[in-house]
C-alpha cells in the first residue's frame, strides 16, 4: 500500500480560521470579581507565590513550610500544611452569615425537589461522617461511591473527607462489569450506592448492579444502600445495610480531621481511550486551592449568584465544579439527576426559570443537541436570569459558541470556554470574563499561574502542534494509583520534564489556544495532518447540520481518506444532494485536502454517557473491523444501526 509522507514536525496543521470577536461590555467589566489587567504579568513574575495568595483564602489549621516542591514529575504543594475539604466547605460558612444561604438546590428527574442550606448540609455530613468512622472507616481508606445524581451523594463526599477516607466515584451508568474493575482496583471495602435512580422516565438499577458487581470482589464488607425509586431490591444481611439505618443514632458533631495537604483526596478512574482504567490521584490542599480559586474567578462568582453545573458528579467536571469549588467558595450550586429531554426537550431551561439559574456550565455535545432540536425550546422559558456561560469537556465549534451565546445568553452572557482534563484537577486554558475579548471557539489563554504551551515534535514552540503543560500547577494529579510507570510513561515521556496533554492545539497571533482534539484522532491525509474537530467544526458551521463525528480511514493512495457521520437539524432530509453541498463546504471552508471521501448521515452517533463521541468505534465501522469494546456507550443500538448504514451505503 502506498503510503503518503507525513510532513516533518508537523504534529497537526491548523486550517480553520474564525475571525469573530466578543469584548467584555463596560458594565461586565466594572463589577467583574477579577478586571486586573495586570494580574496576568504579576502571575507570570512569581508563579508559586501567585498560588500561594490563592491557598491563604481557604482556612488552614496549620499553615505550610513550603509552597511548592517540585522533583519532576511529581509535585508536593503547601508542604507540611494542614487543612480539611468538608471544613473548608462547610464549617468556615455556617460560623458565619452564609449558615442560612441555600447550598444545594436540587431537582430530581420526576420533578421532586430539595434545598439544603449550608447548615443542612453541614449537620447531614456530619451525621454520615460519625456513622462512618463508627462502622470503622478510618483515614487513608478508600469508600466507593456508586449513586444517582442526589443530594446524597455529595453528602458521602463530604462525610468521606471530613474522616479522611479517600473516596472513588463511579458514575452511575457504568455496567457491573466497569464497577467491579474500580473498586478492585482500588481495594475498597466498603460502596455507598441507592436502589436505583431515574433517567429518561425510566430507572437504572443501580442496587442490582452493585450486587453483580460485587460477585468479583470479595474484599467489600458492607453496602450502604439509599431508597431512592422504592423499587424492591435484594440486601444481603450481614453485609447490606439501608441509609437510614446505617446513619440512626450517629453523633450530631463529627470533629473534621486535619489532613496533611498531600494527603489522598480522591481517586477518581478515566478510561481514555485504550487500556485498563487509570486511578487518578488527587490530593487535598492544591487541588482545593485550585478548583476555588479558579471557580471563584472564571464564573465571575457574586454573593447572589446561583450557579449551575450541568455535569454529572460521576465526572471531574462534577467533583470540581458542582462540589468542591462551588462549596468552598460559599455559593449556591443546582443539581438535576436526568435528562435535558425528560419530559420534554425544555427541561434544562425549565430549570434556569425556575431557580433564577445566573450561570450555566455545560458541554459542546450538549449545545449541538439542543441545536438539533431547534430554537423553540429554549424559547418558552424566561432565561433572563443568565449573566454567564461555560462550555467544558471538549472542543467547542464557532457555531456552537455563537449558537449558545445567542439563543441561550440572549446575546449579553460572556461565554468561558474551558480546557481542563480529569488529570488537570481544575479548569487551566479559560477566558476571566471580565479581561478576556472572546473568540468563538478559542479556549483563549491559560489562567493566572498556568504554563501551558504548544510544541512540534522535537520540543521547540510551534503555531500548532502539542499541547504541553511547562510548569507544575496546584490540582495536578499525583500519579495514577497503583501504576507509577504508567503515569510517567503517559504524561511525562515525550518531553523531558514536561507535562503532555495528549491534546492537539494551535495558537494564533494574539496568543490565544484553540484545540484541536486528542492527536491520536489526527488524521494522515495526502502527508497533511489534519485535526478531526476542524473539519467537524467546517461541518456544523453549515445551517443544516446538528452534529458531526470524523475519523480517517485507510487508503491505498492518500494513506487516509476522511469519513463524516453527520446528524442533521429537525425537518432536514439528508439527500444525496446535501452529501455533495457538505463535501463543497467542507472545502471552501478549510480547504480541498479536507474534503470529506465519504458522508453518512444518522439520527445519533455513538457516544460514551458522558456525552464524548466514541471516534473509535466509527473507525472500526468505515474500515470494516469487528467493533470494539461499546460497555461505555450511553446507547450500544447506535453503532449497530450505524453499521448497517454505512455496509448499505458502501454496496
Amino acid at each position: 500500500m502506498a503510503q503518503a509522507k507525513v510532513k516533518a514536525d508537523v504534529p497537526i496543521e491548523a486550517l480553520l480560521k474564525e475571525k469573530r470577536k466578543f469584548p467584555p461590555s463596560k458594565a461586565f467589566v466594572k463589577s467583574a470579581v477579577m478586571n486586573r489587567k495586570t494580574i496576568y504579568a504579576e502571575a507570570q513574575r512569581n508563579y508559586v507565590k501567585f498560588w500561594e495568595q490563592r491557598a491563604r483564602e481557604l482556612h488552614w489549621f496549620k499553615p505550610w513550610k513550603k509552597a511548592l516542591e517540585w522533583r519532576p514529575p511529581y509535585a508536593k504543594w503547601f508542604v507540611g500544611g494542614k487543612l480539611n475539604v468538608s471544613y473548608n466547605c462547610l464549617d468556615r460558612h455556617v460560623e458565619g452569615p452564609r449558615k442560612t444561604r441555600a447550598a444545594l438546590i436540587w431537582e430530581g428527574e420526576p420533578g421532586d425537589s430539595r434545598v439544603l442550606t449550608y447548615w443542612d448540609l453541614y449537620r447531614e455530613v456530619n451525621r454520615f461522617a460519625a456513622a462512618l468512622k463508627r462502622h470503622g472507616v478510618r483515614k487513608g481508606d478508600r469508600v466507593t461511591i456508586y449513586m444517582p445524581m442526589v443530594p446524597e451523594l455529595p453528602i458521602a463526599m463530604l462525610a468521606c473527607t471530613r474522616i479522611g477516607a479517600a473516596h472513588s466515584v463511579i458514575f452511575g451508568g457504568f455496567s457491573p462489569e466497569a464497577v467491579r474493575e474500580r473498586i478492585h482496583d482500588a481495594e475498597s471495602t466498603l460502596v455507598i450506592t441507592a436502589d436505583g435512580g431515574y433517567r429518561r422516565g425510566g430507572t437504572v438499577p443501580l442496587k442490582k448492579n452493585t450486587d453483580e458487581a460485587l460477585r468479583g470482589a470479595p474484599g467489600v464488607k458492607t453496602v450502604i444502600v439509599l431508597k431512592r425509586t422504592g423499587e424492591p431490591v435484594e440486601m444481603q444481611s450481614g453485609r447490606d445495610i439501608w441509609w437510614d439505618d446505617f446513619v440512626k443514632d450517629a453523633g450530631a458533631r463529627c470533629p473534621a480531621e486535619p489532613m496533611d495537604s498531600e494527603d489522598l483526596l480522591y481517586l477518581l478512574y478515566t478510561s481514555g481511550s485504550t487500556g485498563k482504567p487509570k486511578g487518578i490521584i488527587h490530593t487535598t490542599g492544591g487541588y482545593l486551592t485550585g478548583v476555588t480559586a479558579t471557580h471563584k474567578w472564571i464564573f465571575d462568582l457574586h454573593d447572589d449568584d446561583v450557579y449551575w453545573c450541568t455535569a454529572d458528579i460521576g465526572w471531574v467536571t462534577g467533583h470540581s465544579y458542582i462540589v468542591y469549588g462551588p462549596l468552598a467558595n460559599g455559593a449556591t450550586t443546582v443539581m438535576y439527576e436526568g435528562t435535558p429531554d425528560y419530559p420534554d426537550k425544555d427541561r434544562f431551561w425549565r430549570i434556569v426559570e425556575k431557580y433564577g439559574v445566573t450561570i450555566c456550565y455545560t458541554a459542546p455535545t450538549a449545545i449541538r443537541t439542543f441545536m438539533k432540536w431547534g430554537e423553540e425550546y429554549p424559547k418558552r422559558c424566561d432565561l433572563s436570569s443568565l449573566r454567564l456561560l461555560g462550555s467544558v469537556g471538549e472542543p467547542i465549534n464557532p457555531e456552537a459558541w455563537v449558537w449558545y451565546w445567542k439563543v441561550i445568553g440572549g446575546g449579553r452572557c460572556p461565554v468561558v470556554d474551558t480546557w481542563w482534563q480529569t488529570e488537570t484537577g481544575h479548569i487551566l486554558i479559560t477566558p476571566l470574563p471580565g479581561l478576556t475579548t472572546l473568540k468563538p471557539g478559542s479556549a483563549t489563554l491559560p489562567f493566572p499561574g498556568v504554563d501551558a504551551e504548544v510544541l512540534d515534535e522535537k520540543g521547540n514552540p510551534a503555531k500548532s502542534g502539542y499541547l504541553v503543560l511547562r510548569k507544575p500547577w496546584p490540582g495536578m494529579l499525583r500519579g495514577i494509583w497503583g501504576d507509577p510507570d504508567r503515569f510517567v510513561k503517559q504524561y511525562w515521556s515525550k518531553y523531558d520534564n514536561i507535562y503532555f496533554t495528549g491534546d492537539g492545539a494551535k495558537r494564533d497571533e494574539d496568543g490565544y489556544f484553540w484545540l484541536l482534539g486528542r492527536v491520536d484522532d489526527v488524521m494522515n491525509v495526502s502527508g497533511h495532518r489534519v485535526s478531526t474537530m476542524e473539519v467537524e467544526s467546517a461541518l456544523v458551521d453549515h445551517k443544516s447540520v446538528a452534529e458531526a463525528a470524523v475519523i480517517g480511514k485507510m487508503h491505498d493512495i492518500k494513506g487516509q481518506a476522511i469519513a463524516a457521520f453527520v446528524t442533521v437539524k429537525s425537518g432536514v432530509d439528508g439527500s444525496p444532494q446535501l452529501m455533495d453541498e457538505l463535501k463543497g463546504h467542507v472545502a471552501k471552508k478549510i480547504g480541498a485536502l479536507a474534503r470529506p471521501d465519504d458522508i453518512i448521515f444518522s439520527a445519533e452517533l455513538p457516544k460514551t454517557r458522558s456525552g464524548k463521541i466514541m471516534r473509535r468505534l466509527l473507525r472500526d465501522i468505515a474500515e470494516g473491523r469487528a467493533l470494539g469494546d461499546t460497555t461505555t456507550l450511553a446507547d450500544p443500538a447506535v453503532v449497530a444501526s450505524l453499521k448497517s448504514k454505512y455496509e448499505e451505503q458502501e454496496a
